[in-house]
């Protein structure tokens, strides 16, 4: 039998794209041909091995129905799992309900398992703490009550006790307080009022009230309760000395919108126990806080709104991760809005760039700046184009850390503008007087842009909105972006990556997983497509593939140490010594609201020695924080090995 030819390349594509095109047409039938021979041939074009080498590869991951959830926040534990916490996930009736999810997510076996989750942890703070535990601390004790919402006036009240002689009192919920016109207030919530404290100077005795917040709403509907002027309330039922020395003061008692409450409570994620571990509680209630780790090994809280929406006047905190617990720190009083983008410098300075979720003052705390947090000096650093356009954009501490420059992307306007910038600008931190500098554009303004440092040092950015929350800009309902590009900072310049299919503008998160690929979740519209009714929270996950995962072999570490030291020097097997340019410390990221204080990049020293490598890690702590890294080795091109966990003593 004479054999069959085998077709020609031009046949083969030829060929494959028909049957694509058939197959595609079959599936919608009652869509036009041109519109399903367009699909057929993007699909093709995306599928091939020269287009995924060149521009990467996005894919969909199969999420069983039972663990999808609103993923508010994310983060990389050193178990290589990735943590989704949802809390109420941005849902009243799951907050009424007491409905909190957390999710762990194993690519490895690309497994899902539910985490039991103790109270409303949606839109708390988190970082990684030198052992590996995640803190994740504050919440949500309330959810916001639109104005026209606001049946019953309500205010923050502050209940005084001016006697030092009868103890501390208890105010039960539902407790009356009566305004001078009779007009009743009840309490939200049971409160305990201090007893006063006598406090002696000299021959002088001073009398200090105790006192203590609590939420109150006016006993009937309307706007006859509304009260705008500060006020004294007696407590129903006190006579005599109790009347006298227990009463309520409030500022305002109003129909206006009602913000979330912060709630204090707070944790660590341990990441082999795979279980919340309560610790002692903020001092304050938190909601939008950012955390971050000091050089000491404390965590320091800032910013966030406390439990009747307002935000907190530059009272931050610091967490002892020894005693589990959190102490006031007036010696670091700093206003900041919420959610505010801090990186750790080399020197053990705190770097704020600008970037912020929104709530706060529009003049106050929005200028970037260093901040020295061991004497609490703030200097402002100049440049920065667009200054009012910080809300939602992205920051990070370009790569390696060792370049000390940091890069601000995108953002719009304060509130809920639809304006929007295309603007990066980056600076370096090491120069004599750091400023911003003009750094490229962006393909189109965006807000909320994941980014996320790649083991050969370039930056991906993806998902993010032109318009406020994916919502309209520029005439169109729905502005999700679902162009990727890959920042190289050699170069200073983007290169066109693969678009994602799925998008992603509020609440959404993108993380770098140990295999080099990166994994996107979550997405929050404010509006469906058509602009007109309420959007959906996305609960799709995406996974990208870089496009040096397509290069060939990839080289392996097959041996080493499980800590290594800051300054100290290790040595780590593999068979691909002789082609190893360069190692990485990537610490994994955790990260919501496109704020993450943890991700970074550091360059090791390395040298090849017979049947491995040498790898030598920087002594600044601020530069390389303790805690859990992965270390991925990089081919001279630009191909990372899988990478290998190891703390950092």
């Amino acid at each position: 039998m004479k054999p069959r030819s085998r077709p020609t390349l031009a046949r083969r594509l030829v060929s494959g794209l028909a049957t694509l095109v058939v197959l595609a047409g079959v599936a919608v039938a009652n869509r036009p041909m041109v519109a399903v021979g367009a699909e057929a041939l993007h699909t093709y074009q995306i599928n091939r091995e020269s287009y995924k080498k060149k521009y990467g590869h996005w894919a969909r991951l199969p999420v069983p129905r039972g663990y999808r959830v609103n993923a508010i926040h994310a983060a990389l534990l050193h178990t290589g799992k990735v943590l989704i916490i949802a809390g109420s996930g941005n849902d009243r009736d799951a907050f009424e309900e007491k409905s909190f999810r957390t999710v762990l997510y194993d690519p490895r076996t690309e497994k899902f398992t539910e985490v039991s989750t103790p109270t409303d942890v949606f839109c708390a703070g988190h970082t990684f703490l030198p052992d590996g535990n995640l803190l994740v601390a504050g919440g949500t004790k309330s959810y916001e009550v639109l104005e026209k919402d606001v049946e019953h006036a309500a205010g923050a009240m502050k209940i005084k006790n001016e006697s030092p002689d009868h103890g501390d009192r208890v105010l039960e919920k539902g407790t009356r307080l009566l305004s001078a016109t009779g007009e009743a207030y009840l309490t939200r919530t049971r409160v305990t009022v201090k007893a006063a404290k006598k406090i002696t100077h000299g021959k002088r005795t001073m009398v200090h009230a105790g006192e203590v917040e609590v939420w109150v709403d006016a006993a009937r509907k309307g706007d006859g309760p509304v009260v705008r002027e500060p006020a004294q309330y007696t407590i129903d039922g006190l006579t005599g000395d109790d009347a006298r020395n227990l009463y309520g003061v409030a500022d305002k008692i109003t129909r206006e919108k009602q913000e979330y409450g912060g709630d204090k409570t707070s944790y660590e994620f341990d990441p082999v126990a795979e279980r919340y571990v309560r610790t002692g509680n903020l001092r304050d209630h938190r909601w939008y806080p950012t955390l971050i780790g000091l050089t000491n090994g404390d965590v320091l809280a800032v910013s966030g709104l406390d439990q009747f929406g307002r935000v907190l006047p530059g009272r931050n905190e610091r967490y002892l991760p020894d005693q589990r617990r959190w102490v006031r720190a007036p010696e670091l009083k700093r206003y900041f809005p919420t959610y505010p983008s801090l990186h750790m410098m080399a020197d053990g300075r705190v770097f704020y760039s600008g970037s912020n979720a929104g709530y706060g003052s529009d003049t106050e705390g929005r200028a970037p700046g260093i901040w020295d947090v061991r004497r609490n000096r703030f200097h402002t650093v100049p440049g920065l184009r667009d200054p009012r356009m910080t809300e939602t954009s992205s920051s990070l501490l370009l790569p390696p850390a060792q370049d000390q420059k940091v890069m601000l992307l995108g953002g719009g306007e304060i509130g809920e503008s639809p304006i929007s910038t295309a603007r990066t600008d980056i600076i370096d931190l090491d120069e004599t007087a750091p400023r911003y500098r003009p750094g490229p554009d962006l393909p189109r303004p965006a807000r909320y842009l994941s980014t996320v440092v790649l083991p050969d040092d370039t930056v991906l950015t993806t998902g993010g909105s032109s318009g406020y929350r994916g919502g309209p800009y520029r005439g169109k309902p729905r502005s999700d972006l679902f162009n990727s590009q890959i920042y190289r900072p050699d170069r200073n310049a983007f290169a066109t990556a693969a678009e994602s299919t799925v998008g992603r503008n509020y609440h959404s998160e993108a993380i770098l997983l140990p295999d080099g690929r990166v994994i996107t979740l979550g997405g929050d519209p404010l509006y469906d497509e058509t602009g007109k009714t309420a959007g959906t929270f996305e609960q799709r996950i995406e996974v990208f593939s870089p496009p040096y995962l397509f290069r060939g072999k990839r080289p392996e570490i097959t041996g080493g140490p499980a800590e290594i030291e800051r300054g100290g020097t290790a040595r780590f097997t593999t068979p691909d010594a002789g082609w190893i340019a360069s190692a990485r410390l990537l610490r994994p990221s955790s990260v919501t609201h496109v704020t993450d204080t943890d991700q970074r990049s550091v360059a090791l020293d390395v040298t090849a020695t017979a049947g491995g490598v040498e790898v030598t890690v920087p002594e600044p702590a601020g530069l390389v924080p303790s805690g859990w890294y992965m270390l991925f080795l990089v081919d001279e091109r630009g191909v990372p090995s899988v990478a290998r966990w190891v703390r950092v003593r």
